[in-house]
């Protein structure tokens, strides 16, 4: 079946409504290069690099950009991460189908690189409240929030931007709730959840919450009927995430 008939994914359409018209983009870790297809077809991106450190899917990827007559416009690199990416060479890297950790070592080897950026779309599949400190305290400011389940799996983006020389760092956007919470307490749950779904109330992240919430609950009650020492000491991280939780979809 050629690209022109196969459906772009949910999580990858995801993606590419979040990447500036016009921009250059880098799709690092492009596995078969459907993204970066998607983004040259539908005239989002005039040119992109995909990117893997893994040589068989950069061969299928080579193979799919072929078949769609897009060679010119998709040059297809081996390379770990951004290393292989000049300084200023895109203006947009893509970074999806991973860890949070593993995302962030990638992140931060190439510092230099990500400052150049106009922007970084990222999908962390894990480590999220670790991953959106991380980003601040990289100088990297969250402008765009999205989710959506697809396949029984929750996914979540972000895009972001390097934050302006003179340009205060924003904790979290504690400051647009305005319902009395510790700005403390603000800050964790718009880490864990993030503060731009928690705004605009977004329907994926809810139903996200609300499955969390039942998992939690089993859980908690399973380890109260154990009544282990190891047990007990994992009640009291699973109360305090149910309460998280439970927090978070009061803001709904």
């Amino acid at each position: 079946m050629g690209e022109r008939n196969r459906v772009l994914s949910e999580r990858l359409q995801m993606l590419a409504r979040m990447v500036t018209p016009g921009s250059r983009a880098a799709d690092v870790g492009c596995d078969h290069a459907f993204l970066s297809i998607y983004l040259v077809r539908e005239g989002i991106s005039p040119a992109v690099i995909a990117a893997d450190v893994r040589k068989g899917p950069l061969a299928a990827a080579k193979e799919h950009i072929e078949a769609e007559n897009l060679s010119g416009y998709i040059e297809t690199r081996l390379s770990d991460g951004l290393k292989g990416l000049l300084p200023g060479e895109v203006d947009t890297v893509i970074c999806a189908g991973m860890g949070g950790r593993l995302m962030q070592t990638i992140l931060s080897e190439s510092m230099e690189k990500v400052s150049a950026l106009k922007e970084l779309i990222l999908q962390p599949q894990s480590e999220l409240k670790e991953f959106r400190r991380f980003l601040r305290g990289a100088g990297l400011k969250v402008t765009e929030e999205d989710a959506v389940r697809e396949d029984g799996k929750y996914y979540f983006a972000m895009r972001a931007v390097p934050i302006a020389a003179g340009e205060a760092k924003e904790p979290a956007d504690t400051e647009a709730f305005g319902d009395g919470t510790a700005a403390s307490d603000l800050i964790g749950l718009c880490d864990r959840f993030g503060g731009k779904l928690l705004l605009k109330k977004n329907p994926v992240l809810k139903e996200y919450l609300r499955h969390q919430e039942q998992v939690l609950e089993r859980l908690r009650e399973e380890l109260q009927a154990q009544g282990t020492e190891g047990a007990i000491l994992r009640l009291g991280e699973v109360r305090a995430e149910l309460d998280d939780v439970r927090r978070a979809l009061k803001m709904f």
